[in-house]
């Protein structure tokens, strides 16, 4: 029978054992192991004909579990064993917070999913009853909600349950009735150590290919290295990414976008041939030449502005590091654009689907930007290399690839609208003259609330352009339009944007003789412009402008 684990402060030279099972002969340690069959076994293979005493040295933190684990463990029955798997344990080691926690049972998981919803007084919803999975949702008062899963054992004990899953540092488990006391049969607590990502057996990828993806986005937000022979095989299945449906493909990505380095995690798929399968539009970038002042070919230019989208981000955060300033232009868009934190921070927390986040979305956008340069690409009559209209293109081939991963409808848009548009800021900022008050109403117009990510787009886009390169006073007036822009969105809405309404269609009819029509829409949205540019201020003076464009137009 196992015994409870040592007090922390009772460990003496315990201390290499810690978050191991150890088998002692009095004083005497005879083997050691991940869980107590493992360090009996060793110690059985040491002295066959002696009884160790088997017990657990912890490790020198206690791990601090959500207080769902207690509540879980106060529904079900004492006599039912339930283990604590996977990412929520991982991220005990870490000292990281998480909401989604993973459980598994030798018994009816469908039945503790829903004994523990019923007394939680949460949501239940059974995902797989053939294979005894089920899921409960529990929202905070807060707006913060925990998932939790249940799951019926994949093997016929825990351990290999274990062997079965990705990664070693997600095959590490705890007893709820045990719970400082980790059953980690592979070593991932050593490898998390380690910051070593090594997949549980050699068929982990060709089982589930989608854990390819996860990998390298494991590898890139835990900075960890991925073992050799794990790379090994992880670019030998990635064949079989085809067998993956588009919604799994789709959650991996933007975990990935989501994540802390999504430019590192796509070189990284792109290097073991995994971009491919998920991504097809990201090849032909490679290699591309770009003309001056592009200082990078087209994928390295993108990867460049996903970095750089990264780093403005978290500069212009609510909780701004100084560190993400270093930069000499990145800290001048803090000094310009500081003023915005609490306003963009509202905006990338407004979602269009609430399973993904904004912000992946605009890193979608901008792996996305130039994506149609390949096939749009010409050389002039100078011989210059051009790429028109390889936005218009591009958003099509972003909204194509939005909705074969099954994004919304809602999501495709914002993506085609921001891909469709990156361009605007730039122009606008390459005018000889600060944009007018019709170019910035036209600019919201047209974009709406994507207005505000293709600025951030703009920016990184920029600064990937020119590298180190940058002449100052490009920089400046790039800013300074990116400034106006966002002033208009957020400070003056009424006056710049969204004039209020004069007339209506209903009375362009009645007072001008109209019949309903398109030319009802264009006068009404000269009337906005107009408006905007403080030519026409009240009622009598709409129609004053009314009735002279039907006059220049040969009407009444």
């Amino acid at each position: 029978m196992p015994r409870l684990p040592t007090p922390p402060e009772d460990l003496g030279n315990l201390g290499p054992y810690a978050g191991r099972w150890i088998a002692r002969l009095g004083d005497r340690i005879v083997g050691q192991g991940g869980t107590p069959e493992q360090a009996l076994w060793a110690a059985k293979s040491a002295r066959f004909k002696e009884d160790a005493d088997v017990e657990y040295v912890p490790t020198v933190q206690p791990l601090a579990f959500s207080e769902r684990l207690q509540q879980v463990r106060s529904v079900l029955p004492e006599e039912t064993p339930v283990y604590l798997v996977g990412g929520a344990v991982r991220d005990a080691l870490l000292n990281r917070t998480t909401h989604d926690l993973d459980f598994v049972l030798p018994g009816d998981a469908l039945a503790a999913g829903r004994r523990v919803a019923d007394a939680l007084k949460a949501a239940y919803y059974p995902l797989d009853e053939a294979r005894q999975t089920a899921r409960v949702v529990i929202f905070a008062a807060d707006g913060t909600r925990d998932v939790l899963d249940f799951a019926m054992l994949r093997a016929p004990d825990l351990e290999g349950d274990l062997r079965l899953r990705d990664f070693t540092v997600n095959a590490i488990a705890i007893d709820l009735r045990q719970p400082q006391a980790l059953l980690d049969p592979l070593g991932g607590a050593a490898d998390l150590l380690a910051r070593q990502l090594r997949a549980c057996s050699p068929a982990a990828f060709t089982d589930d290919p989608v854990r390819i993806l996860r990998g390298v986005r494991m590898a890139a937000e835990f900075s960890m290295r991925i073992q050799r022979g794990t790379l090994k095989e992880m670019r030998q299945a990635v064949g079989e990414l085809h067998r993956v449906t588009p919604e799994r493909k789709r959650d991996e990505l933007f975990r990935i976008l989501e994540g802390p380095q999504p430019a590192s995690a796509l070189h990284a798929l792109e290097m073991i041939g995994a971009l491919d399968p998920v991504l097809p539009e990201m090849r032909p970038l490679k290699g591309m030449q770009q003309p001056p002042p592009h200082v990078s070919d087209a994928w390295t230019h993108t990867l460049d502005v996903l970095r750089n989208l990264g780093t403005l981000l978290n500069v212009l955060a609510r909780t701004f590091d100084p560190d993400a300033a270093a930069s000499l232009w990145i800290g001048v868009v803090s000094l310009r654009l500081g003023r915005y934190r609490e306003q963009l921070e509202a905006h990338l927390n407004s979602p269009l689907n609430p399973l993904r986040s904004l912000r992946g979305l605009l890193f979608m956008a901008a792996l996305y930007h130039d994506a149609a340069k390949p096939q749009t690409q010409q050389v002039d009559e100078a011989g210059r290399l051009r790429f028109f209209n390889h936005d218009v293109t591009g958003a099509d081939m972003v909204a194509a690839r939005a909705h074969a991963l099954h994004l919304s409808n809602d999501e495709a848009d914002r993506l085609k609208t921001i891909v469709r548009h990156h361009m605007r800021p730039i122009l606008l900022a390459n005018a000889e003259e600060m944009p007018s008050p019709r170019a910035v109403y036209r600019f919201f117009r047209d974009t709406r609330e994507a207005g505000v990510d293709i600025c951030l787009i703009s920016l990184a886009d920029v600064l990937a352009t020119y590298g180190s390169t940058l002449p100052s006073d490009v920089w400046e007036r790039h800013l300074n339009v990116v400034r106006l822009l966002l002033e208009a969105w957020w400070d003056y809405p009424r006056e710049r944007i969204a004039p209020p309404e004069l007339l209506t269609g209903h009375d362009l009819i009645k007072e001008l003789g109209l019949k309903p029509g398109v030319q009802i829409g264009e006068l009404l949205e000269l009337i906005r412009e107009a408006q905007i540019a403080g030519q026409v201020t009240d009622r009598e003076s709409a129609l004053a402008l009314g009735r002279g464009w039907l006059s220049e137009r040969g009407g009444a």
